[in-house]
């Protein structure tokens, strides 16, 4: 408001001058005393043009994952391999090597991020595919979600322990880092990076419960995600209970794709789980999933040591 009445009186101030300079030559014509001070105010009517161009986009460097019902995604690459443990407090170093490809996952002080914890990596994956399918133009590999949603979907308590047990997977995930060659998106490379790159908290209830977090993901998965190198796993794939169960049905998934079956030797199936157990209990485990024929989509079978996949 200042600004505006000081440009006010300097007009003024001007127009004054400006008459007064106009009587002086003798113009004493009103007509042709206004036609000049047009012409003279001219240059004061527009503001120079501005160097910059106007902010056209606001800057979107994250994605919120605010959809609901999406159908669960998984990326092939990790149904594939054995990124993730078994078992909780896994400490070792393991090396997988299949068909030119070749994995390294190392643990960090908290031992390998778990099967359970890639539940985050399968929420955020699922995200961006049904973004992307909906033709959003905000999707980014740094996903914001509320970890209440995250809960709920992936069919977890939404107690005090579970957002705390929400809280060290994301820090389980964060420092298990991989070496590999696997092919994404067409590009192979010999790289090393986190499951995630980075996570943190957002927002805090006042008692220090996390609801709301921003996860980075690896660009090794990323580029996954945006060539939709994913499958669609079963709506029930959350309710399975058991680490050997949830990797057996995505070896299943992975390797049925359309086909009605898929068939493999025990000691195939047992390298491809990443299972900490040795082949005797992992034949056990196999046995328990033949005789409770519960797993999502898919009908077991062993005879010997061939186990057959059938899809129901």
């Amino acid at each position: 408001m200042a600004e505006d009445k000081n440009t006010k009186k300097r007009t003024e101030v001007e127009i004054q001058a400006m008459l007064a300079k106009l009587r002086a030559k003798g113009k004493e014509n009103q007509n042709e005393i206004r036609a000049a001070i047009v012409e003279d105010l001219k240059k004061f009517k527009e503001p120079p043009p501005s160097v910059l161009a106007p902010v056209k986009h606001l800057q979107k460097d994250f994605f919120i994952a605010d959809i609901f019902d999406t159908a669960i995604k998984d990326d092939m690459a990790s149904m594939e391999h054995p990124l993730f443990a078994l078992k909780a407090g896994d400490m070792r170093v393991r090396v997988y090597e299949r068909n030119g490809n070749s994995v390294t996952i190392k643990p960090g002080s908290d031992g390998c991020a778990t099967i359970h914890d890639k539940d985050v990596w399968i929420y955020c994956t699922s995200q961006l595919i049904e973004a992307m399918n909906r033709g959003r133009d905000d999707v980014s590999r740094t996903v914001r979600f509320t970890a209440y949603n995250f809960l709920v979907t992936t069919n977890r308590p939404v107690d005090g322990d579970s957002y705390k047990r929400m809280g060290d997977a994301l820090a389980r995930l964060r420092g298990t880092s991989i070496e590999t060659n696997i092919i994404t998106d067409g590009q192979r490379e010999r790289a090393g990076f986190g499951l995630i790159d980075s996570w943190r908290v957002i927002e805090k209830t006042a008692g220090g419960r996390m609801v709301a977090v921003e996860v980075t993901l690896s660009d090794w998965l990323y580029r996954s995600i945006k060539a939709k190198q994913v499958l669609t796993l079963s709506p029930d794939y959350f309710r399975i209970r058991k680490p050997a169960d949830r990797r057996m049905y995505e070896l299943a998934r992975k390797h049925c794709g359309a086909q009605r079956q898929w068939q493999c030797t025990i000691k195939t199936l047992y390298e491809k789980s990443g299972s900490t157990a040795n082949l005797r209990e992992f034949r056990r485990t196999v046995k328990t999933l033949v005789e409770s024929d519960e797993l999502p989509d898919y009908k077991v079978g062993m005879v010997d040591d061939m186990v057959t996949f059938i899809r129901r």
